[in-house]
């Protein structure tokens, strides 16, 4: 088995009026919104290029299509992983470094799940993405949106 890395994005996907894109996790009862998240797949693979993939692999968006803007936050949150996902990682790697993201996207664009990971997707308002996310460090992520969406960095 090959155990995932333990760094990862966290990719707020948003449109110009902030509205927050949230993908439901299909691996989990119950409902574990989030926004685009993944580990990368090898150490020296770049975390743009982390983003970029995990955002297609989730969403079917191009995160290097004209009308799309990926930009590192420049935030990095360190959290203990959950116990029911331990098993993905080495034995005794209970942390995780997380890189945050965001992507602009246009208004109006469709995801396209895909439904081994992701039963459904929601656009909301900011402040509503931040309530429904299930990671603390996600709906932190969502509330930063106007100050980084603005041009503001940390």
């Amino acid at each position: 088995m090959k155990f995932k890395i333990p760094e990862s994005v966290l990719v707020v996907i948003h449109n110009p009026a902030l509205e927050v894109l949230l993908l439901r996790r299909a691996d989990v009862q119950g409902e574990y919104w989030q926004s685009v998240t993944g580990s990368r797949k090898a150490l020296d693979e770049p975390l743009a290029h982390t983003a970029a993939r995990e955002v297609r692999e989730e969403t079917g968006f191009d995160a290097d299509a004209p009308g799309f803007d990926l930009r590192d936050w420049g935030l990095t949150n360190e959290f203990d992983i959950y116990p029911h996902w331990r098993a993905r990682y080495a034995p005794g790697v209970t942390r995780n470094i997380e890189h945050v993201y965001g992507l602009r996207v246009p208004r109006g664009a469709v995801a396209q799940l895909n439904p081994r990971e992701h039963s459904a997707c929601v656009w909301l308002p900011w402040r509503e993405a931040a309530d429904r996310c299930f990671s603390p460090s996600n709906a932190e992520a969502c509330l930063l949106l106007p100050r980084f969406a603005a041009g503001v960095t940390a």
